[in-house]
């Protein structure tokens, strides 16, 4: 009894011990706050008095917040109430007051990058490559492009008149719109390949991202698929529950999706599933790669976790973090990082380390010897640290050097642009292929076209100038050198032919888009995407599926760093 008095005197000098360096904690760190504030406040008002010239209060302090946050990482932002639209558009909702287009600018001029179809501008014939010169009389010559932007937007039931140039049409264009509410959805394809694969391409997370691929799964479902691609390629992300309730659709109730864990009790979660699937059973892969993000990889751990699904493509990108925004006065807010999440399996897979960056600011990706494997429910292994990297990887595709120059200069855009105004129609994105005659007609358009561009070989052989120059061996080299200069030039002439087929495949996306919009250009890419033939091989394939699900052979370790892995398996 003594002892045990003894005991509980000891216990409760150690707790009061706790309690009084937690208390100094604190106290030392409201103290360090408030000085810095202080110190602060008094900077700003010998500036504000002292300095030669006038200041704009609210740029400066803006400034000095935004410097602030960049510190920590890029995700934690502040958001003033001009910028508040915006931000609503990025990380919460879709919807907004507009004409229903993208545009953008070059060499001065807004042209229409893509009009949106069922809305405004495509409903009165906006086309894309048409060039925007007045709004509502306003001429746009040397206005910022966010001014031209703010302008086509407004109320729903607004009108706007535009002043447009179409090329190959020599009088200005007159068209008067109404503004309506505008909506991109999250899902921006759904439908059947081959009449017996469901396929699902989602952008994004924000709101009821959920319920749209529940309505196109349950479309999908009513004609009996043998499988499903879910597509979150280049999908960045968006709302943390939108990802739980995707997942629900294909698993059981009361299954672990994601941990959320952060600094305080408060910011620490377990999200489970709680409805019955809709899809439970249907063979399932998803698609991901180097720009799914956040919430695409919650969608794609968490299924690849459960050994619910087949992972297909690239290494995700890795961003484990999770935002949360708090209101601040006069109408502004701040994002900040709260919390980082770990799959089902435990693993967190942030792939840039904040916390811990170099002298001179870079940060660093997350140290192969740091990297810990996990078990998924079935016993495959995966690591951490390093984004999702999937059961089957797919070798992107890569343009070659005249096609990106081709691309990166409009040319492909403005062909197609001409190619509209000069064909009414064409037929359906799963028919329309260019034939040889009209890609004929497009080399003859490059003909007087400056797209000049170096390629690899042009490189090395500037590289190998250099060095001998360097070496004083020029001289020695010089016919040589110029010989294979003359070589490559007259090969670089026939690049057009040599790369025609990617280049016809790319003409093609792009001019069907411009008669059938972005679900033309979706169906289009269909043939010749290597990541969907890879999924409907898996789907097709049921021995194949099972094989990848239950770690058979090469699947037992997914992802596994190459280098420098001296990580012992998770105890967890």
């Amino acid at each position: 009894m003594l002892s045990l008095k003894k005991h509980s005197k000891t216990l409760r000098i150690s707790a009061f011990s706790g309690i009084a360096l937690l208390s100094l904690a604190f106290s030392d760190a409201y103290f360090e706050a408030s000085k810095s504030l202080e110190i602060f406040n008094s900077l700003y008002k010998e500036i504000n008095i002292n300095y030669v010239d006038d200041i704009n209060p609210s740029e400066m302090m803006e400034t000095g917040i935004e410097a602030m946050l960049q510190s920590m990482d890029p995700y934690t932002e502040y958001v003033p109430e001009s910028n508040m639209e915006d931000y609503r558009m990025r990380y919460v909702s879709t919807q907004y007051g507009g004409i229903g287009t993208s545009i953008h600018q070059r060499d001065g001029k807004f042209l229409v990058a893509e009009a949106f179809e069922g809305f405004p501008a495509q409903k009165s014939d906006l086309r894309a490559g048409d060039e925007i010169t007045a709004i509502n009389d306003i001429q746009l010559k040397g206005k910022p492009y966010e001014s031209v932007s703010s302008m086509l937007k407004g109320p729903r039931g607004t009108s706007l008149k535009l002043t447009v140039i179409r090329p190959g049409i020599k009088e200005p264009l007159q068209k008067n719109l109404v503004r309506d509410e505008i909506t991109q959805p999250n899902v921006s394809y759904s439908g059947l390949i081959n009449n017996n694969i469901g396929y699902i391409k989602l952008d994004k997370f924000l709101e009821k991202s959920a319920s749209e691929v529940e309505t196109s799964l349950l479309s999908i479902l009513k004609q009996k698929p043998e499988g499903l691609i879910l597509d979150l390629r280049s999908n960045g992300g968006g709302i943390l529950q939108e990802a739980v309730k995707i997942v629900n659709l294909f698993v059981d109730p009361n299954t672990i999706v994601v941990t959320q864990k952060g600094k305080t009790k408060e910011k620490s979660f377990t999200y489970k599933t709680y409805n019955k699937p809709l899809a439970p059973k249907l063979p399932l892969v998803i698609l991901i790669n180097g720009r799914s993000a956040s919430a695409s990889e919650i969608v794609a751990g968490a299924l690849q976790d459960l050994d619910r699904a087949v992972v297909i493509g690239q290494r995700s990108y890795g961003k484990g973090l999770v935002q949360q925004s708090f209101n601040l006065p006069y109408n502004s807010l701040v994002k900040v990082t709260v919390a980082k999440y770990y799959t089902p399996s435990g693993r967190c897979i942030q792939s840039l380390d904040y916390t811990h960056k170099k002298e001179n600011g870079q940060v660093v990706k997350i140290a192969d010897s740091l990297i810990t494997a996990y078990q998924t429910k079935g016993g495959r292994t995966v690591y951490d640290g390093s984004g999702v990297y999937p059961d089957k990887f797919i070798t992107p595709a890569k343009y070659s050097p005249i096609a990106l120059t081709l691309l990166t200069k409009r040319f492909i855009f403005d062909y197609a642009t001409l190619f509209r105004n000069n064909h009414d129609e064409i037929p359906k994105p799963g028919i329309f292929t260019l034939s040889d005659e009209e890609y004929s007609n497009f080399v003859n358009y490059m003909s007087d076209k400056d797209y000049n561009y170096l390629t690899k070989t042009e490189k090395l052989l500037d590289d190998l100038k250099t060095e001998a120059d360097r070496e004083k061996k020029l001289s020695e080299i010089q016919n040589e050198y110029n010989a294979l200069k003359t070589k490559v030039s007259v090969s670089k002439k026939n690049d057009l032919l040599q790369f025609k087929p990617e280049i016809r495949l790319l003409l093609q996306n792009e001019i069907i888009s411009r008669y059938y919009f972005q679900n033309g250009r979706t169906e289009n890419s269909f043939s010749s995407d290597k990541d969907i033939q890879s999924a409907k091989e898996v789907l097709l394939n049921k021995n194949m599926l099972t094989s990848i699900l239950k770690g058979n052979g090469t699947f037992s370790s997914i992802g596994k760093p190459v280098h420098g892995f001296t990580a012992s398996l998770s105890e967890d």
